[in-house]
């Protein structure tokens, strides 16, 4: 996800000023040799190195790709990227697998941006709304959704505002609502008419001094985050907040679908038919146990020293959030992983008109098959 904050850009550009070109090997890799030519042998159809771009630094709801990183993996501090062996399900798949982070890392551009800078990367992690903004220029098709439901939220605090319950109720009491410059879910908020427009203050920068130090405002956050962080994290603050999902206002789009070049979906077929379904599997697997990527995470994190902090305590309740949120759950279409074509098509419909209001110039006509692809999806694969 997308958190760019002033408090972490002013950490971030420090650390990789004074950062080296410092690498750490962690563990060995004992996973078993893939059967050659079986399901799990990634050798020959895929790269040697499968690269994934994730739009953030490293965190939870990236499991799906962080999870496939098997023991002996590789941390480069500079770049800040982990290299390891492709590992589904205790295989070793015959290639490696390389996680970049987002970011600072790729100097805050989109993900679309990066993959047509650099062709090397496989797979990059696209919001719906980000996927719509690129489809002229940049076009991206998304192959597998391990996160069926965006964890963004808008969050108040109850002793404040007792009688708030949404951001309806945020509305209609004119709350202050403290938002990212360019969100787009806060213009969708207005043209739904669930907030006025002047209730929006674009100048959240990440940091907690602003809720704390004024609880009377509502402030963006994300579920599978901000409410343990604010509760066990900040000591000024220290008690619950309440929130409510975007996703369940409007904002309906697929939260970092992995997605390829389209015009590299034929050729990248192969790979994909047998990579789509090791992803689906191992969103399943890291929900029935987040602690081995969990602490990969949070090792990544403690290497990269770059002022993205990230606490297992952390790790652990986003994984506990995901699933009670069902923000990883089976799709409407089927399986975990799924793409519904109605509502990608429901958030073309929605979001191309407000991309182009603020300047951007989705492909015109621009169709759900424009920007998924389901077939390299295993509908057996289900939580």
């Amino acid at each position: 996800m997308k958190r760019l904050t002033l408090a972490v850009l002013v950490l971030t550009l420090a650390a990789a000023c004074s950062s080296g070109g410092d690498t750490a090997t962690s563990g060995e890799n004992t996973a078993t040799a893939a059967a050659t030519g079986s399901a799990q042998d990634l050798s020959g159809v895929c790269p040697a190195t499968v690269v994934v771009q994730m739009d953030w630094e490293p965190e939870a709801e990236h499991s799906a790709a962080y999870a496939l990183i098997g023991g002996g993996y590789t941390v480069d501090a500079k770049k800040k990227r982990v290299k390891g062996p492709l590992v589904s399900g205790g295989v070793d798949t015959g290639v490696d697998i390389e996680v970049r982070a987002g970011g600072s890392a790729i100097g805050f551009q989109s993900v679309s941006s990066q993959m047509y800078i650099d062709q090397d990367i496989l797979l990059g992690a696209i919001t719906t709304d980000g996927a719509i903004a690129a489809s002229a220029k940049q076009p991206v098709t998304a192959v597998v959704a391990p996160l069926n439901k965006s964890p963004q939220m808008l969050m108040w605090d109850p002793e404040s505002h007792p009688d708030v319950k949404s951001v309806k109720d945020l509305g209609a009491k004119n709350v202050t609502v403290v938002v990212s410059e360019g969100t787009l879910y806060a213009e969708l908020l207005v043209k739904n008419g669930l907030i006025k427009k002047s209730q929006i203050d674009t100048s959240y920068d990440g940091a907690p001094a602003r809720f704390v130090g004024d609880p009377k405002i509502a402030q963006q956050g994300f579920a599978t985050a901000e409410p343990y962080i604010y509760e066990k994290e900040v000591p000024a603050w220290g008690k619950p907040v309440s929130y409510q999902l975007l996703a369940d206002v409007g904002y309906n789009v697929y939260p970092e679908p992995l997605s390829v070049r389209s015009g590299e979906l034929a050729k990248q077929a192969p790979c994909l038919k047998k990579l789509v379904p090791i992803l689906q599997k191992a969103q399943a697997s890291y929900l029935k146990d987040p602690s081995e990527t969990n602490a990969l995470l949070t090792d990544v994190v403690t290497k990269y020293n770059d002022g993205w902090t990230y606490s297992k305590g952390v790790a652990d309740y986003a994984a506990k959030e995901m699933a009670e949120l069902k923000i990883v759950a089976n799709d409407a279409s089927g399986p975990l992983g799924g793409m519904d074509p109605a509502r990608v098509q429901q958030s073309i419909d929605t979001f191309a008109p407000l991309l182009q209001t603020s300047g951007a110039t989705p492909k015109a006509g621009l169709k759900a098959a424009d920007i998924i692809d389901t077939q390299f999806l295993d509908p057996s694969v289900k939580l």
